[in-house]
């Protein structure tokens, strides 16, 4: 697995633990979920960005995000 897809794959899984968040807070419980998710999603973000060599610009993002969903539907 490269860099980029798990890159790709750290912001959705974080992405997703927002409404997560949201939806626990809201309702007074603990954000059990959205946490653990949360903390998965930074530790590959944290993986990808310091294993690859040069690292990540902010601007690349979106193009990472284009060609990680065209390998997959490749």
């Amino acid at each position: 697995m490269s860099h980029d897809q798990i890159l790709v794959i750290a912001i959705v899984i974080c992405a997703l633990a927002i409404p997560s968040l949201l939806a626990a807070f809201s309702e007074s419980r603990p954000p059990r979920a959205g946490a653990i998710m949360i903390l998965i999603g930074g530790v590959l973000l944290t993986y990808a960005l310091t294993q690859k060599a040069g690292g990540y610009k902010f601007d690349q993002i979106p193009h990472i995000f284009v060609q990680v969903i065209a390998d997959v539907i490749k």
